[in-house]
């Protein structure tokens, strides 16, 4: 007989730690809960709110007996959706390269009722695409959400927060690769720089590269969220001397994200995983097929409003978007995620 495993216990009213939230766990068991913390514009601990749903399903206009791929599956709210306008019919291949996420998003799609025969998954990067194809034929439709799921920034273990404590890490796949930490050991400071104006226009990259680099050479390990977070804020406080207390924490804030965002996508080679989907997709596309692709930041949407623009002028595309599409100030009320988001697509000739 199994053990009874007793919940974490919490201090005060509500828990305040991602692994004590465990109503937000178990969305299933706790509806009401769930529904009250979405309400107030927050994302449920261990949960990811797929974003632009509706503009997505129009542009896409799914019908049954269609093939289809999503490039992240992530905690598969797009996923569902589309299968849900497959009607049964037809295929939803959706890909992922985080290991630990995508068994629990894969689990609660078969126990929804859909089937090998209706969706598939596959562990591999979608700048594999190319290899996708080659298995199960050209698509319909295709979807990229090239964020990172909340999933992965709230769990303190993954370091993707500035906000919480935990080992610097970064990597989308915790199995393989470098982390965060061991990257910044490899480099040079000036490389650092140049990693930091190149992937997220930081502004202070020269002071922020500078303190990290003379904290490690002082002995320090650069090994926690919170060590690279004051690494920041100390390099930002020799430039912020006249700024009220307000304005030095927003500049502090902002500079930590884009600091956190410069390493996250050196770790995870972001930039040529994009560049590689980008050279594969119309190869992968049917004639007539739709690609929608969610970015998150300038250097994302630069590449794909250039790929676009430049295969529209080869009539490969025969029409893509020509701005942006972005979430509704609902939306963004609801998920502040959301705010960044920008929605390109193409139709293929």
């Amino acid at each position: 007989m199994e053990q009874h495993k007793r919940r974490v216990r919490y201090s005060g009213k509500y828990p305040k730690k991602f692994e004590e939230k465990y109503k937000e766990h178990n969305p299933e068991k706790y509806a009401d809960t769930v529904a009250h913390v979405i309400e107030k514009g927050s994302t449920p601990a261990g949960m990811h709110i797929s974003i632009m749903v509706r503009e997505i399903l129009e542009f896409l206009e799914i019908r049954p007996g269609q093939q289809g791929l999503d490039c992240t599956l992530g905690y598969g709210g797009h996923s569902r959706k589309m299968l849900e306008q497959l009607q049964g019919q037809g295929r939803l291949v959706s890909l992922d390269i985080d290991p630990i996420e995508s068994e629990k998003t894969v689990r609660r799609l078969r126990e929804a009722g859909y089937g090998e025969d209706i969706f598939q998954f596959c562990l591999t990067n979608f700048a594999n695409i190319d290899e996708v194809a080659a298995k199960y034929g050209t698509f319909d439709f295709v979807l990229a959400d090239l964020g990172v799921s909340s999933m992965q920034i709230d769990d303190p273990k993954r370091g993707f927060s500035y906000k919480l404590e935990g080992s610097l890490d970064l990597r989308l796949d915790p199995l393989h690769g470098d982390s965060a930490a061991q990257r910044l050991r490899q480099i040079s400071q000036k490389e650092f720089e140049g990693m930091l104006i190149e992937n997220s226009d930081e502004p202070y990259a020269k002071e922020i590269a500078g303190q990290v680099f003379d904290r490690m050479r002082k002995g320090a390990a650069m090994d926690t969220t919170m060590e690279l977070r004051q690494a920041v804020e100390d390099a930002l406080a020799k430039v912020s001397g006249s700024m009220s207390k307000s304005e030095r924490a927003e500049l502090v804030k902002k500079s930590c994200a884009r600091t956190f965002q410069a390493l996250r996508i050196d770790v995870n080679s972001e930039f040529e995983v994009l560049y590689s989907f980008l050279e594969k997709l119309d190869g992968i596309l049917k004639p007539g097929g739709r690609v929608a692709i969610l970015t998150f930041h300038s250097g994302e949407d630069r590449l794909v409003k250039k790929a676009f623009k430049q295969l529209k002028r080869a009539s490969v595309y025969a029409e893509i978007a020509e701005d942006v599409t972005r979430p509704s100030a609902e939306e963004c009320r609801m998920n502040p995620r959301a705010k960044s988001t920008k929605l390109r697509w193409a139709v293929k000739a």
